[in-house]
Parts: C-alpha cells; sequence; structure tokens
C-alpha cells in the first residue's frame, strides 16, 4: 500500500469531491452524491470547529456501523484536522470505556443501537453525539450550507486516525495515521489496481478497523470513486450487494471469503461486475475456489496493521508466497535472538518445509518505516522499533531462494480470531475470576480455515469438576468478554505446566493443542455450551485442516 508519504493531505482529497453530482456513497437506506457527502463532511468539521478546544488533542470517537455517518465524519475530521479513533463495538464495559479515554476523545459520535454500550461507563468530560436522534439534527442544523474549507493548521503530517491493534499483552494500542500516509496508501492502490472514477467500493468490513479505511475508502477517495457501504458483513447478502450497487472492488479479511464460500451456489454466481478483491487470510484454496465460482480474482498481500511492512504479490509469485517486499522496503527474515538472517528455505518435491526451525524467523523492515508510532505508548513503540531503527513486525515468515516471503505465523502470544488480535492475557484476567479456577492459560489454536481459535488451559481448585454448563453462565455474565474472545477449546488439567520459575509454559500448551493430556472440551459453533471433544470431533477437525491445506499447522507433538 506504498511506503512514502504524500505531499498531499487527505483534507485536499475530501475537496476535491465538492461540485461532484455523481453518486458517491450508497447505502442499505439510500444514495448520497459525492457533492453530498463532501458537503456533510464540512458541515461536521465546523460543528467540531465549535465543540473541541483549540488547544489539546482533537480527538473524535466514532461508535457506529458502516453507515453513511462514518465517511462523513472521517472527511470531517480531515477538513477540520481533528483524528478519529475508530471503537470496536464488540468490546465491552471498562475496556470500551478504556478505548476511549485512552485515546483523549473529546467528541463521542454513536447511534442508538449502541447507546447500551455506554450504560454506566465513567467517561469524564465526553461529549456524546447520538446520530440517529432529532437532538443530533438540531445540532447540525446551523453549520448545513458550510464550505469544505481546509484548517490552516492542516497538512501532511497532522494525524487523522487512531485505529485500534491488539498486542500480545496488555491492552489494545492505538496507532496513528496521518494524513499524508493515509493519501498515499490511497494513491498507491488507486495505481495498483487501476481504480478508476466510475468503479464502486464495497465496503463490508468495518470502518473501525484500519482495513476498510485504508484499503478500501481510501482509494475510492484518491480516485472519485463511488463507495457502497453494508452495514455489517454478511455473506449471503454479498452477491446481491454488489449487483444492486454495481460494486467492482472490495477488501475482506480474515474468514470473510470462506463465509461467502459457505452460501448456495447458484449458475449465475458469476454475473456480477466484480473484477478484483484484495485482503488476508483468504489462502490459496479459496482464493482459488472465488475465482472459479463467482470470476474474480482474489489478491493476497500481507501489511502490519501499523503500516511498518508490507508485501506485494506480483504475477511470478508461486503457490503459497504472498509476494516480495514492497517498492521502498527492505524486509528480511531475521532471528530474534542473533538479528542474523536466517537461511533460505528448503522445500520437498511436494512442497513441504523441510528446515523451518531454521528458515523461519521474524520478519524485519530495515529500511525507513512509514511506521508513524502509538498513541501514548512508548514502551510499545520502542518494542516495534530498536536495533538500527529497524521495524520488527513481530510476525514469522520464510524466505525461498528467489527472495519470495511466506507467512508463517503471528508472535506466540497473539491470538488473531476473524481477522481481530486478541490479547491472551486480558482474556485471562477475566477468566481468573471463574471461582472453580485456580489457574488459567489463554493462546491461540490455528483455525480451520484462517487465523486462530481460542483456547484455554485450566487448573481447578481442589475437590472440583468441571461443569459445562456453569462455565458457560459465568462466560456470558462477563460484561468485558468480547464477542470474540470466550475460549472454542477448554483443556481441564490437574496442575498448570509451569518453568523453574513459575512462568507457565504456554508454548508447550500450543504446541499440544487439542491433542494431548488433560481432560478436553469444546465449544461447536452451533451449540449452546460445552461438551467433550470425542474421537468424532477429532477425526472431523482433522478433516478440515486437510481440507483448507492447513492440516500441517495441527501436527500432533
Amino acid at each position: 500500500m506504498g511506503s512514502n508519504t504524500s505531499t498531499r493531505t487527505f483534507a485536499e482529497l475530501i475537496q476535491a469531491r465538492w461540485g461532484d453530482h455523481r453518486d458517491g456513497l450508497a447505502y442499505e437506506g439510500g444514495v448520497l452524491s459525492h457533492h453530498q457527502v463532501t458537503a456533510g463532511a464540512a458541515a461536521r468539521a465546523a460543528l467540531l470547529g465549535e465543540l473541541l478546544p483549540r488547544e489539546g488533542e482533537p480527538h473524535v470517537g466514532v461508535l457506529l456501523d458502516n453507515g453513511p455517518e462514518f465517511p462523513q465524519w472521517l472527511g470531517a475530521a480531515a477538513l477540520s484536522g481533528a483524528a478519529v479513533a475508530g471503537l470496536n463495538p464488540t468490546r465491552r464495559g471498562a475496556e470500551l470505556a478504556r478505548d476511549i479515554t485512552h485515546t483523549e476523545c473529546r467528541v463521542l459520535v454513536t447511534e442508538r443501537a449502541h447507546l447500551p454500550l455506554l450504560d454506566g461507563l465513567a467517561l469524564p468530560g465526553v461529549r456524546v453525539l447520538v446520530t440517529d436522534t432529532d437532538a443530533y439534527d438540531e445540532l447540525l442544523a446551523p453549520y448545513e450550507g458550510a464550505k469544505p474549507e481546509i484548517d490552516g493548521r492542516v497538512g501532511p503530517g497532522t494525524r487523522m486516525l487512531l485505529y485500534f491493534t491488539s498486542g500480545s499483552t496488555g491492552a489494545p494500542k492505538a496507532a496513528l495515521c496521518s494524513q499524508g500516509r493515509l493519501a498515499a496508501a490511497g494513491e498507491s492502490l488507486v495505481a495498483n489496481f487501476g481504480v478508476r472514477a466510475d468503479d464502486v467500493h464495497y465496503i463490508c468490513m468495518p470502518l473501525f478497523h484500519g482495513n476498510a479505511v485504508i484499503a478500501d475508502w481510501a482509494p475510492a477517495v484518491a480516485a472519485g470513486a463511488g463507495v457502497a457501504l453494508r452495514r455489517r458483513f454478511s455473506a449471503s447478502q454479498f452477491l446481491p450487494d454488489v449487483r444492486k450497487f454495481g460494486a467492482t472492488y472490495f477488501t475482506y479479511v480474515g474468514r470473510a471469503v470462506q463465509y461467502i464460500l459457505a452460501t448456495e451456489e447458484r449458475a449465475d454466481d458469476r454475473d456480477n461486475p466484480l473484477r478484483v478483491g484484495f485482503g488476508t487470510e483468504a489462502g490459496a484454496v479459496d482464493a482459488a475456489r472465488f475465482e472459479e465460482r463467482f470470476g474474480v480474482r482474489l489478491v493476497e498481500g500481507y501489511g502490519s496493521s501499523e503500516g511498518g511492512a508490507a508485501v506485494q504479490r506480483t504475477p511470478d509469485t508461486p503457490p503459497g508466497a504472498i509476494g516480495r517486499a514492497s517498492p521502498g522496503s527492505d524486509l528480511a527474515v531475521l532471528d530474534p535472538e542473533t538479528k542474523a538472517e536466517c537461511p533460505p528455505a528448503a522445500f520437498d518435491p511436494s512442497g513441504r518445509l523441510l528446515n523451518g526451525s531454521a528458515a523461519i524467523g521474524e520478519l524485519v523492515n530495515r529500511a525507513r518505516s512509514p511506521f508513524e508510532g502509538y498513541w501514548r505508548n512508548d514502551a510499545a513503540y520502542a518494542e516495534r522499533v530498536r536495533d538500527h531503527g529497524w521495524y520488527w513486525t513481530g510476525d514469522h515468515f520464510y524466505r525461498d531462494a528467489d527472495g519470495f516471503l511466506y507467512f508463517a505465523g503471528r508472535g506466540d502470544d497473539k491470538i488473531r480470531v476473524d481477522s481481530e488480535n486478541l490479547a491472551p492475557a486480558m482474556i485471562e484476567n477475566i477468566l481468573a475470576r471463574w471461582p472453580d479456577a485456580a489457574a488459567v492459560a489463554v493462546y491461540g489454536v490455528p483455525d480451520p480455515v484462517a487465523g486462530d481459535q481460542v483456547m484455554a488451559t485450566v487448573a481447578l481448585h481442589e475437590g472440583r469438576a468441571f461443569d459445562p454448563s456453569r462455565f458457560a453462565a459465568f462466560l456470558r455474565a462477563q460484561g468485558d468478554l468480547g464477542t470474540k474472545m470466550a475460549p472454542r477449546f477448554v483443556r481441564v488439567v490437574d496442575r498448570m505446566p509451569v518453568t523453574a520459575t513459575n512462568k507457565v509454559r504456554r508454548g508447550e500448551l500450543r504446541r499440544e493443542g487439542f491433542w494431548a493430556g488433560g481432560d478436553l472440551w469444546w465449544h461447536p459453533p452451533t451449540a449452546d455450551t460445552y461438551r467433550p471433544l470425542t474421537a468424532q470431533d477429532h477425526a472431523e477437525l482433522t478433516a478440515a485442516y486437510r481440507e483448507r491445506g492447513r492440516e500441517s499447522l495441527i501436527a500432533a507433538p
């Protein structure tokens, strides 16, 4: 997505759509022209000029589903020099409050559907605007008709986004993105995919994620292309939406492609206007299935959430590889301990990696990185950028003799579920409240399709027995347990494996997964509670991994 910062501001790209009366934003309830979207952004920018102090941090929290308000507030932030903190509505309680207060939001924009999430939260000094109310319309009315003037303080380095990316421990970090970097990303994707003004970008991934804003919305704005919004991703409505809106481009993360492929096939599936999909974690098998079924090419890429490293696919990229380093990068696979480059990967005739222990290392960008830091988190920045100013991604890769890069997994403690990084320590702190638990360890095991699933090993207090119904009821009662945090697998042991210094052997637990030791329970997707993992369950799970070409990730220890 381009490694340089543009000399243009994103506000200029917003301003350029003033007077453009073509359809610019289609959504489930109607259509707005480019001019109307820009006018809406201008009115909200003028309102922000009144609500935000001239001194301090002009940050706006946006807690909305994908609807016409979200891109207008993004545009308002660009014009006014404010920054948007996209807030994840699957976060709960104190964790959501922490996201809002940590990013020092002075204004919080939400909708009635999400108001219950704010009940009881301490948000001192935060002005809450509820978009689908008469009070909001009355507040905005005096600013209707404002022109899209760019605040004099706005420049390419002006902060525009604070988007959350989970680390391996502790609370999510808010990565920074300037107007210049966002403009450069949009312009780069326009060039890479030949985006035209008559294209329509279908945004079904949530706009509180960097993916939807940086990889889908930004290039549409840069090219003057149309945008079509789906309030929340729906696999069953994907193709009807594409046809209804005339969508030509979309982005995806995580299991979205697999969910679409799981819908009922129809003879006319290839009758659609799409020409390309861009994203991560679809996998080569499902990308081929998608193209065969829908006639649409999927382009798999890699980019660290913070923007510090990117891998681009080229036409000669071999099967299984992601691609080569993007222009301006110097990507290397290094041993995290010695800082030396790992040797090239060796493969057998079937393509199996033969020297994984030596070839797999951490992906590092040794060139000047576009990473712009984290909000109020110098320690996390120092962990990410170190050793001669190199950017350490925390992700594991290996490289073949021709320089093509292959993704091998994330750092040991990261868990990525449906494209979201989860922090095991945070989940452990919640599970530790369970009265029957003497010790808890949380880690990821590979998902059969993409990413990970959450697994927990629990050592019970002496004399206690695992009660699946009580455990499930306990999880439901935890207000700060996000919707993706509940363990899919639970291993019950008499004693937690620890090192000589009493640190839990998470690597050992992760390698053993749900194949060895202790009582194993799981929560099937269609079940109401946990039940024992049977031999039949194990066989079916193994078959699911084999079907997706991921069996090597679950080899029993």
